[in-house]
């Protein structure tokens, strides 16, 4: 029986095979190469992790932090770097909840 964890790292190393995981890090390549669009995609990211934080923990969403929020969000995708990061994040994340799931069923025991 072969050890879980080196299955893991099998399983990470097929993971960053694929074509997402590849997007995924040339989008990152060129948007930190873009130094003001870097700043500008971290600082959405920041003041979007700093609300969703506040919304979690059952703090009342202040509409001006949203309203904040949904400017930054569209100042960002309107940018082509920006926008294509997005978008590998999302496709990457979308398989990495798809193999979260997968275990998530096979160890649900009742």
């Amino acid at each position: 029986m072969q050890n879980v964890y080196d299955l893991a790292h099998e399983l990470v190393r097929s993971l960053k095979e694929t074509d997402q995981f590849k997007d995924y890090v040339d989008a990152q390549n060129a948007l930190k190469a873009n130094e003001q669009v870097y700043a500008m995609m971290n600082d959405f990211q920041n003041k979007s992790m700093e609300f969703q934080t506040k919304m979690m923990t059952g703090q009342e969403p202040d509409a001006d932090a949203l309203d904040q929020i949904q400017k930054l969000y569209g100042i960002v995708m309107s940018d082509p770097l920006a926008s294509s990061y997005f978008n590998a994040q999302m496709q990457l994340q979308t398989i990495i909840a798809d193999i979260y799931k997968i275990i998530g069923e096979a160890v649900d025991v009742e």
